[in-house]
């Protein structure tokens, strides 16, 4: 797992407060959460000390009372890093939406959510894992002593009441259908479709329901965001973009099957995975849409692909991973990779703009903070953000809950196994909710 050095950290940031992991009791982490949970500013990253290509997220905790002048759109962004990195990392989300500052396209679905389209925040205290340590950076004092007496409780299993689908299943395969004859007549070669299942006027404690999601479905770029009454729950298994130096790659999925029950049955899997035509041909689709998008920002010549179609397994399924990178132009900043690349193609379709032109209208739901990003800008100019999918979406002033699922549709889809493959992906969320479908 990559880790920042620490002449970097030292050169730019204040002496942190050190605390070996030893003195600390095994749940601090709960511990923290929980108290970090009660600021209107809370985000964590979560890597789950879990392999993957290129590290996993920087495990970090930031909060903050409030967020003065946070921006809200793309232009507001970069003058607004400029002045809040120097001293802290700056941690964030991008909800889908921001797409309709990028291009020329609009939502008007119905949306019980109202992220606004984009917040970033600097964190007066932040924490900072390393394999043996945890680093307090900030505003510390008597931090370490709050969160030790802050408890955890024991918190029984939530009751959700059954989610209802906002696109029923007869109407999902009739869109599956639709979006094939448009494939067929050539508006697009693949569409990420995506449906909603919500329940209203919920009461759960979104700190235990994300340790409990965390733990049913450990991910590589999992995450707690907080945003006054808004919270995002993530276990997030896929990388949108992270820059390191020069260098910026991204890590789309395409390509889902089970885990195997039995060792036999796992590798059987695996390799079904491995040699479906259909599966490889979404995760190759996409693999070119990146590869154009990084184009826009990076060195003539030195877009590659280094790992095409890599197989990874996690809790529930097996995943199909491509690696793309490139090395970025000189003054090339985040905004303007964002400009050239966002939203992710693995949640869109390609070509981009088309598919997302058909997502709002066979779509019943704005997506919100779905398939937008969460993650981190450091004081030098890199970055990690990941893909939000996996994830609850809960305003605690509402109670209204949300969790969305989806599936790439090309010509040789088949609805009922479409339908089949967003179950597959809700099946860890519904199984730590207690809920089923209504």
């Amino acid at each position: 797992m990559r880790r920042l050095a620490c002449p970097y950290l030292c050169a730019v940031l204040s002496a942190p407060l050190t605390v070996p992991l030893s003195s600390l009791p095994s749940d601090f982490r709960a511990r923290a959460l929980r108290w970090a949970a009660g600021f209107a500013h809370c985000a964590y990253l979560e890597p789950n000390n879990l392999v993957y290509p290129q590290g996993p997220f920087e495990h970090i905790l930031g909060v903050a009372d409030d967020a003065p002048n946070a921006p809200r759109t793309l232009d507001e962004l970069r003058p607004w890093l400029r002045r809040a990195t120097a001293s802290a990392p700056a941690l964030g989300f991008l909800t889908y939406d921001v797409k309709n500052e990028i291009e020329a396209l609009t939502s008007q679905n119905v949306s019980g959510l109202e992220w606004p389209q984009l917040h970033f925040f600097s964190p007066q205290t932040w924490f900072y894992w390393r394999q043996h340590e945890v680093e307090l950076h900030g505003h510390t004092a008597g931090v370490l002593e709050a969160i030790l007496a802050t408890e955890v409780p024991v918190v029984s299993t939530p009751s959700v009441p059954a989610l209802v689908p906002r696109m029923p299943k007869a109407d999902y395969l009739r869109a599956v259908e639709a979006v094939r004859e448009d494939i067929l007549n050539g508006e697009v070669y693949e569409l990420n479709l995506c449906q909603e299942f919500y329940a209203e006027n919920v009461t759960l404690d979104p700190v235990d329901v994300f340790l409990r999601l965390n733990a049913a479905s450990p991910a590589p770029f999992a995450g707690f965001f907080r945003h006054h009454h808004h919270v995002l729950l993530c276990a997030s298994p896929e990388r949108f973009l992270a820059r390191r130096g020069p260098a910026i790659f991204s890590q789309p999925i395409k390509g889902t099957i089970r885990r195997g029950t039995t060792p036999t049955e796992d590798e059987h899997q695996r390799q079904t995975l491995l040699q479906d035509e259909k599966e490889r041909a979404e995760n190759l689709m996409i693999v070119d849409l990146v590869r154009n998008d990084l184009a826009r920002v990076a060195q003539t010549g030195s877009v590659q692909v280094p790992e095409l179609f890599g197989l990874y397994p996690f809790r529930h399924v097996w995943q199909m991973i491509s690696t793309v990178q490139a090395e970025l132009r000189p003054q090339v900043d985040l905004v303007d990779v964002l400009r050239a690349t966002f939203p992710m193609g693995s949640m869109t379709g390609a070509p981009k703009i088309r598919a997302m032109q058909l997502i709002e209208h066979y779509e019943q739901t704005r997506r919100g903070l779905y398939s937008g990003s969460i993650g981190c800008v450091w004081p030098n100019g890199d970055f990690d953000f990941n893909v939000v999918i996996r994830s609850l979406q809960y305003r605690q002033d509402t109670g209204y809950l949300s969790f969305q699922v989806g599936s790439a549709i090309t010509y040789d889809s088949v609805p009922e196994r479409e339908y089949e493959e967003c179950l597959l992906k809700a099946r860890a969320i519904l199984d730590v909710l207690g809920a089923a479908i209504g």
